[in-house]
């Protein structure tokens, strides 16, 4: 092979492996710009579809386990919901609604007219049912120690100081009460359940009316603070020879001494499901619109033989207008929406587990309609 066919066979190789070399980059080129175009169509529509929207929530410490579960399974179901709730009390729940600080507040006690008016068109969603316990830390002596609600204001007020008075002692003869002093354990923060068990003392005894009064808190003539319920409970646990309200689920779930409490019909009745329930379906007729005042509204001291007299709706606290929230959009707003719909219908199935009492018929239905007239910007967000 002479030197100018080496040449021409060395630029034919040249030739060929370029060409393959550019036939190679095009398709390269083209599958790349195929993979990109893909992607970003499939990110466009993930983004739509899944965009992780945050709802942030504040309030009573009575429903939170209820609230944290419902919370976990609807994160289940709709995993870009992220829904944070903090239990800081009903009183700090709604100084952060009147501050626009979070999307919802939960409170135990209804917002009185002052609340109304530095959060006006806040409507009320009752979401739970519960009741305040008498809980105490007797040695030797398990739950069912009787009590009348005139007794129990006069131990909270320090008029009875002592576990074996007369007073106390007659309504238990079968059991021996020690004579040590009476520790009262009491609510330090803001709280819902406070309101209720306060109003329920202003109701049954004249003299905590004039001298103590109903609310979030109080001036408390005795005892020791606590913070939530959790607070409280651990006190008494931890406290022989002490006294103090708790909620149901709190008490049911740690094993808690509780008292009979007497009601309206003189009987000693036992703070359970079905009691409680007992008083809420006898009032739950009368209630209010979600967007009325709800001030004057409570289950306390409630008429049939089996209702225990001191229960309480938990509410959860929203703008009807979400626009008025700085951190509040289209799809936050539908998000929180469609939550409190879900709550207030599948939700309820977690609550008897968790000792808490479901919904009746009756208060759902004015959920629903409750629900259905929360708008962002004038806009309807549920048909």
């Amino acid at each position: 092979m002479n030197k100018k066919t080496l040449v021409i066979t060395g630029l034919i190789t040249v030739l060929v492996l370029l060409g393959a070399y550019l036939a190679n980059f095009y398709m390269q080129e083209n599958k790349t710009v195929t993979i990109t175009s893909a992607t970003t169509v499939t990110t466009s529509v993930t983004t739509t579809s899944t965009k992780m929207i945050s709802i942030n929530g504040a309030g009573a410490t009575f429903p939170y386990p209820l609230y944290s579960k419902m919370i976990i399974e609807y994160n289940k179901l709709y995993p870009n919901i992220q829904i944070n709730y903090q239990s800081i009390g009903s009183g700090g729940g709604i100084r952060q609604l009147i501050n626009k600080t979070v999307d919802f507040a939960a409170s135990d006690a209804p917002l009185n007219k002052a609340q109304r008016e530095a959060a006006p068109n806040t409507l009320h969603i009752p979401m739970t049912i519960g009741c305040v316990v008498i809980a105490y830390n007797l040695p030797d002596i398990p739950k069912g120690l009787k009590l009348t609600g005139q007794v129990t204001a006069d131990i909270f007020l320090g008029n009875i100081k002592k576990w074996n008075d007369p007073a106390i002692r007659d309504l238990n003869p079968d059991l021996k009460l020690p004579d040590k002093e009476i520790i009262v354990v009491h609510r330090s923060d803001g709280s819902g359940t406070t309101f209720v068990f306060t109003s329920y003392l202003s109701l049954i005894s004249s003299e905590w009316a004039n001298r103590v009064g109903k609310g979030t808190a109080v001036q408390w003539p005795t005892g020791l603070g606590a913070a939530g319920n959790e607070g409280v409970a651990g006190v008494i646990r931890g406290t022989p020879y002490t006294i103090g309200y708790v909620e149901l689920a709190y008490v049911l779930q740690t094993g808690m001494q509780y008292a009979r409490l007497q009601n309206r019909e003189g009987e000693f009745v036992e703070p359970t499901l079905a009691t409680t329930a007992a008083a809420a379906e006898a009032l739950a007729p009368s209630l209010p619109k979600g967007d009325e005042s709800w001030e004057n509204v409570n289950l306390l001291n409630a008429p049939g033989k089996n209702s225990y007299p001191i229960v309480s709706f938990s509410y959860i606290l929203v703008y009807k207008e979400l626009s008025v929230l700085r951190a509040m959009d289209i799809d936050k707003a539908k998000a929180l929406v469609r939550f409190l719909w879900w709550a207030t219908h599948d939700g309820q199935s977690y609550a008897p587990n968790l000792q808490y009492v479901p919904l009746p018929e009756s208060v759902i239905r004015i959920n629903e309609e409750t629900i259905r007239s929360i708008t962002f910007n004038g806009q309807t967000l549920l048909s």
